[in-house]
């Protein structure tokens, strides 16, 4: 057996059986270990749609997936989704292939300083030494992955094709997120007892989901607290019948609104509210500073424990969680815009359907108006490099074929990853893809504005337009196999989502602002 094939057995047997790849001449002898049938290989034209399937594996399986990537420039092709899987919490074995150790010295023109370049993005980073080791290194990367944290494997050709013998049995180690300690649930609950004024808590991580939202749903309706996200969240389940979670707004200005009235904000497996970039004369902390913020439990920790915990100090065990009625949404008419946009999603959505949200200007309504729509999952982007939905929306896809995926994009974040649509074709998977053709980096826009800048100068207009030529989403689609439509009307867009949501497959609507 050589270390390609103990690598890909090691995987297996630490129930890692996916594999998004985009191999080189250096990962010949991994690819051919891949023939092992119990490995699902998914090819990905590009590596950003690699690592962010592998995101959008994690987040709907909580069980890491492996990459393939091709030296140092492919692995920095697929960092700015390695960025956004960092920064959501999911966990990801990045196997890197790399020259032959007695190559390296020779320079050769793919040579890089390649543990450099996966360093800052990487929580378990190791160059196998040769094929003995790199069973041992598997495990050890794998254990890594299952708690949430990027680990990335450099594979050395020598490594690949050398003599590795059997693997060695090295048992799956299941993380485990620690309770709170009790001291802290206990001053939490002190302030809850005697609260001095309104009380926010903002859930992140595991607590948006299953027992963890059960329990904040519990809280609020025992003590009257408000419950909230931050603006971006890894997963939420959301919709009729779950607990509702209000969003705190992206800009400072509505953000400090929405915040001003809270003397207390309660975290679990998050941070207190920050702004997403510095503005002039504006603040980053987004509380009042008559405002204490209270952690419960911390992202590495078990934040329906600690919220049990709470409830168990208050007497509330018993209470019924709070629960969002469902509200059937008429089809809305007319222009399209941002609520009717939602209203249309919102009247369209099907049971069980994962939303992946990159939609910052044109669907910024949508978490909104859904609330009382059919159960769903949210995925959204918590790192902020754009690029995301598509690549996300294909691993969710894979991880829940039963399920149809909607990813939401806008013009400009859709062309990072269009090359997602391929694998979505290939594999044939329930994806519809939405992109908000406005014809403008919009974002941009606003931020320019918030900057201070009173209007824009046509060079710095130019830099923010997508137009000449003027970009044709469809035909991108048919090119690389996925039937697509236009769309102009509110009522246009609705047929066109049921009609996506009935049908098996990948389908594209390109709406048209």
């Amino acid at each position: 057996m050589n270390g390609a094939q103990s690598l890909v057995k090691t995987l297996l047997a630490q129930g890692v059986d996916m594999c998004f790849a985009n191999p080189g001449t250096s990962e010949m002898h991994f690819l051919a270990a891949l023939n092992n049938p119990a490995m699902r290989s998914v090819l990905c034209l590009f590596e950003g749609v690699a690592t962010g399937a592998a995101d959008g594996w994690f987040r709907m399986t909580d069980t890491p997936a492996s990459t393939l990537l091709h030296l140092g420039p492919g692995l920095a092709n697929g960092l700015a989704n390695v960025h956004n899987a960092r920064k959501a919490g999911s966990g990801m074995v990045n196997v890197v292939g790399d020259h032959a150790s007695n190559h390296l010295k020779y320079d050769a023109p793919l040579a890089s300083d390649l543990d450099g370049l996966a360093r800052p993005y990487s929580h378990w980073l190791r160059r196998a030494d040769g094929p003995h080791t790199i069973a041992t290194d598997v495990a050890r990367a794998t254990t890594a992955a299952r708690k949430g944290r990027i680990a990335t494997l450099i594979l050395p050709g020598d490594a690949s094709w050398g003599e590795a013998g059997d693997p060695p049995d090295c048992p799956i180690e299941t993380p485990v997120f620690h309770a709170p300690k009790p001291g802290r649930v206990d001053a939490v609950a002190k302030i809850f007892k005697n609260p001095e004024g309104p009380i926010l808590v903002i859930l992140g991580g595991r607590a948006c989901r299953g027992e963890g939202l059960q329990l904040a749903g519990k809280l609020a309706a025992a003590t009257g607290c408000r419950l909230a996200t931050q603006f971006f969240s890894g997963r939420i389940e959301r919709g009729a019948g779950r607990t509702p979670l209000e969003r705190i707004p992206y800009f400072v200005a509505p953000a400090l609104e929405f915040l001003k009235e809270f003397r207390h904000i309660v975290t679990v497996e998050t941070g207190e509210p920050v702004a997403f970039f510095s503005y002039p004369d504006s603040p980053s902390l987004l509380k009042p500073e008559s405002c204490d913020v209270h952690g419960l439990a911390e992202k590495d920790e078990d934040g329906a424990a600690g919220l049990d915990m709470l409830l168990d100090a208050l007497g509330a065990r018993t209470v019924a969680p709070k629960r969002q009625e469902r509200v059937e949404t008429p089809v809305p008419s007319g222009k399209l815009d941002p609520q009717t946009i939602a209203l249309a999603l919102a009247a369209a959505l099907p049971e069980n359907a994962i939303v992946v949200d990159e939609s910052l200007t044109t669907g910024r309504n949508a978490a909104g108006f859904t609330l009382g729509a059919a159960p769903h999952d949210m995925l959204q982007n918590m790192g902020g490099s754009i690029g995301f939905s598509t690549p996300v929306a294909t691993g969710a896809a894979l991880a829940r074929p039963d399920r149809r995926v909607i990813s939401m994009t806008g013009d400009g974040s859709a062309m990072y990853t269009i090359q997602s649509l391929w694998t979505q074709a290939r594999e044939n998977l329930n994806v519809t893809t939405i992109i908000f053709a406005n014809r403008a980096y919009q974002i941009l826009k606003a931020e320019y504005a918030n900057m201070g800048f009173p209007e824009l100068g046509p060079r710095a207009a130019a830099m923010m337009e997508i137009d000449r030529p003027t970009l044709d989403f469809v035909a991108l689609a048919k090119g690389m196999g996925v039937p697509g439509l236009k769309v102009a009307s509110a009522e246009a867009f609705f047929r066109a989502l049921q009609k996506s949501c009935a049908e098996p497959g990948p389908m594209l609507i390109e709406v048209c602002l």
